[in-house]
């Protein structure tokens, strides 16, 4: 996939064309997030999926009324796969964001006395770590003793990984007695290049998978069912973080990395302690310097804050640590030619071009396609069938087309002739003025569009219905086994006539109709999310579930909402970070008969459950909502809002009369006078800090 240009920059874009390509942005990285941290086969280059995220962040900063609850900087890797059981974590294993050049490593430092209400000059030690290019994972000891170990998965959960981390030689299974009782080491696990290399010749001599590279050998190394075949591959790990603690054994990163290594973990040696942002750039130019003559790939440097209560102070946004960041290394290019472009259609009806490249190998992965986006990236960058392209990729995956080589263009090629008809079904293709994407209008007449919701339907962050893959449902629902959602549960009345099809033996068919029988009771958040809404992302979905609680609620709700002067719909939009947008395309879907119709098929095959939000015992603000108006002046804004959080608050950017708390700080305008009008609990910032208890 290419990156998401467009031929306006972010200041000229209208707030229509920015709020449908931020829609897009968040399906292509979902994608992308699944397809690297799941499967372990990324189809974009580090350089394209980052260059994704950037256009979506830049486009959130100019319009942060757009931001939505499930967009792609709230999220965090892809839902564990299938084959191993389940390890949740009991802190989140976060990812990080990301600085390409010297300014966004500058701005991250400023971002920081910032937020801190630090003096611009005030010192801030950073700690530069190579980034590995590997697999992360969690290790719990208790009372000394290696228990547990997972993978990242969605951030939330992972995959218990106990066995096959036991044969890793790097991690010591016992700790000295006076490590935590409690203890979760976080490290990154790889494959060194000429252990790679070494294995896919073994791989090659006995006729085996290949692999690209060493993040993928040592992923697939990692996630074997049989912990031998673990044990015959070498890998290693490098340990940089904690999670769950009853005890912090140091106050800073550094000592806490020593602590680390006096107790046989080991500790990437390139690691260095930096008095601010120009000495962390030095660190980073010299690490990239020695970058070709390690036996390990990296693919830039992290910075860290070393003070470990600056770190708790600062926090996290959504999917990242405030008190990290990531520096990326430049990417790598090469050329090749763009036989052919095709055009796939998702379960929305987009129709997205697909550059199809003769295979080039660019530091030694092999690359065959990449997706075009929409036709103005078709249109902007020249791009013809038959031309010579400039292809980019940073680490070991797929990349992104960069421009066409016009002097080596054939002379018989012409500009693409973007379909104004959808190539499934047939059905006009349109696209809505001010949006960059043509989409079928087929609905559920469209096969495309009906087999991808399916899909998304029994997905593994939906329904997770383990043994009904893509291929399944296609198969199932070419021949009219299902139709919609609600025939998934009455397969078993089907069940002879599936024991009949190639490769549905007795073991594999009662397997998949006791997954189906398991997925009859589910929670309300991970249903609506399986529904496949529009702009509706698994974390929307679960400020859905825990607003409104029940199916029978929300749906009520919803055609409530349908009169925009309704009290539904402003209990709606005054959702923290649910806004207009997400709002027309939610009520919309509950307003169209088909799909109120599968919903009671549903309710009729499904036990789903009510959502219980988690309420803190011990804080006194869990489960209310508040508002902050004015200046503050003990904390910044940013740090109260994710003090709130943190203890289970709602925060809104407006008040109404279902507002709990009005936190007024200086010069406080508007949103106070409604305060006072509504006879809503005011508190001035002392108060709310007694009241949360806050030693700042």
């Amino acid at each position: 996939m290419t990156a998401p240009e467009t031929s306006k920059p972010v200041e000229a874009m209208s707030r229509d064309e920015a709020d449908f390509e931020l829609r897009v942005l968040a399906a292509q990285i979902e994608k992308h997030d699944k397809l690297y941290h799941q499967k372990d086969t990324p189809e974009v280059s580090d350089a394209d999926y980052d260059a994704l995220r950037r256009r979506n962040e830049a486009l959130e900063e100019a319009f942060p009324d757009l931001i939505r609850p499930n967009s792609p900087s709230k999220r965090v890797g892809a839902a564990p796969s299938a084959g191993f059981s389940k390890v949740r974590h009991k802190k989140p294993m976060l990812s990080l964001s990301n600085a390409f050049s010297d300014e966004d490593v500058t701005d991250f430092v400023a971002r920081i006395r910032r937020f801190l209400s630090l003096g611009e000059d005030a010192p801030v030690a950073l700690v530069a770590e190579p980034k590995i290019d590997g697999l992360s994972a969690s290790l719990r000891y208790e009372n000394g003793t290696f228990v547990q170990g997972a993978t990242r998965g969605d951030g939330t959960e992972g995959e218990d990984i106990t066995r096959n981390l036991q044969t890793i030689g790097d991690i010591p299974k016992t700790l000295p007695a006076d490590a935590p009782a409690v203890f979760e080491v976080r490290g990154e696990v790889f494959m060194g290049k000429a252990e790679f290399r070494a294995l896919n010749q073994r791989q090659e001599e006995a006729g085996k998978k290949i692999f690209a590279n060493p993040r993928n050998a040592a992923a697939g190394s990692l996630r074997q069912l049989d912990p031998n075949i673990t044990a015959e591959r070498t890998l290693h790990f490098f340990a940089y973080s904690w999670g769950e603690v009853s005890e912090m054994p140091a106050d800073s990163q550094t000592g806490f990395l020593e602590k680390l290594k006096e107790w046989g973990f080991i500790i990437n040696p390139m690691t260095k302690l930096c008095d601010g942002s120009t000495s962390a750039l030095e660190a980073y130019r010299s690490i990239g310097e020695a970058r070709a003559g390690l036996d390990y790939d990296i693919d830039g440097v992290v910075y860290k804050v070393d003070r470990l209560d600056w770190q708790d102070r600062l926090g996290m946004v959504s999917r990242a640590p405030r008190w990290a960041i990531a520096h990326k290394f430049p990417a790598e290019q090469a050329e090749t030619v763009l036989e052919g472009i095709d055009i796939q259609v998702g379960r929305t009806g987009a129709l997205t071009p697909v550059a199809r490249l003769t295979p080039i190998t660019v530091g030694g992965v092999v690359v065959s396609n990449a997706t075009l986006h929409n036709e103005d990236e078709i249109q902007r960058k020249g791009v013809r069938i038959g031309d010579t392209v400039v292809i980019q990729r940073a680490g070991d995956v797929i990349p992104q087309v960069v421009r066409v080589i016009e002097e080596k263009r054939p002379a018989d090629a012409v500009p693409y002739d973007f379909p104004d008809h959808c190539p499934v079904c047939g059905s006009e293709a349109v696209r809505p003025e001010g949006e960059a994407i043509r989409r079928c209008t087929g609905g559920l007449i469209c096969a495309a569009q009906a087999v991808e919701r399916l899909k998304h339907f029994v997905s593994r962050d939906a329904f997770d219905i383990e043994g009904l893959g893509a291929k399944q449902v296609e198969a199932f629902y070419e021949d009219g086994l299902i139709a919609q959602p609600g025939d998934i549960f009455r397969l078993k009345d089907r069940a002879e006539e599936i024991s009949t099809r190639e490769g549905w033996g007795e073991k594999s068919l009662t397997n998949l109709l006791a997954a189906i029988e398991d997925r009859r009771n589910i929670g309300l958040d991970r249903f609506i999310y399986a529904l496949g809404i529009r702009q509706i992302g698994q974390a929307t979905a679960k400020l859905l579930a825990a607003n409104y609680g029940t199916l029978p609620a929300l749906t009520s709700a919803m055609l409530e909402a349908s009169d925009p002067e309704s009290e539904a719909y402003a209990s709606l939009i005054n959702i923290d970070q649910i806004g207009h947008s997400v709002a027309t395309d939610l009520v919309a879907f509950f307003h169209e008969d088909h799909n109120r119709a599968v919903l009671e098929d549903l309710e009729n095959e499904l036990e789903i459950e009510t959502f219980v939000r988690a309420v803190a015992d011990d804080s006194p603000v869990a489960g209310k909502t508040v508002v902050f108006t004015g200046t503050l002046t003990t904390v910044s804004r940013g740090e109260a809002k994710a003090k709130a959080e943190s203890l289970g608050a709602k925060v809104a950017g407006s008040v109404s009369k279902k507002t709990d708390f009005v936190i007024v700080g200086a010069d406080a305008g508007s949103k106070a006078r409604k305060a006072e009008e509504l006879g809503l609990t005011i508190l001035s910032e002392e108060e709310w800090l007694t009241l949360i208890g806050a030693n700042v």
